[in-house]
């Protein structure tokens, strides 16, 4: 006599595991969307403050701090104004690979939630004021 499992056995394994699977998938992929959502506020943040410091420090942006701040961001969009010492940031997807659908629809919300954008997920303008500090 030969052991092995049965047909129906199998086929109730299988089953399990694809509910498991049916289960686990949306939940890992709801979770990459959320660090992808963490990780573009925390570079907006960090750009608004870089780009507030050199401004701060130096009297002026550098020829490329906003380009190179604006490049640096998939899901932001930073651009100058007319007047010196700001610049308005806003939630604009670069790519979509980089930067999926969903992610920039949770993240206007995140983005006004968290005062980098304004309340209903406009772009915000920056103004900072140069001190000229002399090292």
């Amino acid at each position: 006599m030969r052991k092995g499992f049965t047909m129906i056995e199998l086929i109730f394994v299988i089953v399990i595991i694809g509910i498991l699977a049916a289960i686990a998938v949306p939940r890992m992929m709801a979770t990459r969307d959320d660090a992808k959502i963490s990780a573009q506020l925390s570079s907006a943040k960090q750009t608004v403050d870089n780009l507030g410091a050199e401004y701060t420090s130096q009297g002026a942006f550098g020829a490329n701090s906003i380009t190179d701040a604006n490049n640096g961001l998939d899901c932001f969009t930073v651009a100058p104004t007319a007047n010196a010492g700001e610049f308005t940031i806003a939630v604009a997807a670069k790519d979509a690979t980089r930067c999926p659908a969903t992610v920039v629809t949770a993240l206007q919300a995140q983005a006004a939630a968290n005062g980098l954008t304004d309340a209903l997920g406009a772009a915000k303008t920056y103004t900072f004021a140069g001190s000229n500090v002399v090292r």
